[in-house]
Order: structure tokens, then sequence, then C-alpha cells
């Protein structure tokens, strides 16, 4: 299990959720436009952050299990 690499993906995945976002925007944008940022994409930077956040602990917690086993 590559955590770095699985957290690295999702930072990119989330960035390019973003960009393409930002693309969709310039051709719909109207009141469900913003109500579907509003209730799926506003807070997915806050929840990505802190799922990477805890990745980065759970990577720590493995890699102190791994070297405490050797």
């Amino acid at each position: 299990m590559n955590l770095s690499a699985s957290k690295a993906k999702l930072a990119k995945s989330t960035k390019e959720l973003g960009l393409k976002w930002q693309g969709t925007r310039v051709y719909w944008n109207d009141r469900k436009s913003a109500e579907f940022e509003k209730q799926y994409l506003a807070g997915l930077p806050d929840s990505v952050g802190a799922a990477l956040t805890i990745i980065e602990e759970i990577e720590k917690l493995l890699n102190k299990v791994r070297r405490d086993c050797e």
C-alpha cells in the first residue's frame, strides 16, 4: 500500500476537478449550477484537505509499526 502515491493522486484529482468545474461554469452558469456547486463542490477542498492530513498520520503510524516489527 503506497499512501504517498494515493495522497498525491487524491490531491491531483481534486485540483483537476476544480479546473474542470471552472471550465464547466463558463457554459453552465445558472441557479442549478450554483446549487450543484454549493451542495457537492464547495466543501470538497476542506474535506480533501482533512483526508490528506489523516492519510499522512496513517502513513506515519504504519511506518512506525513497520520499524517496530523489524
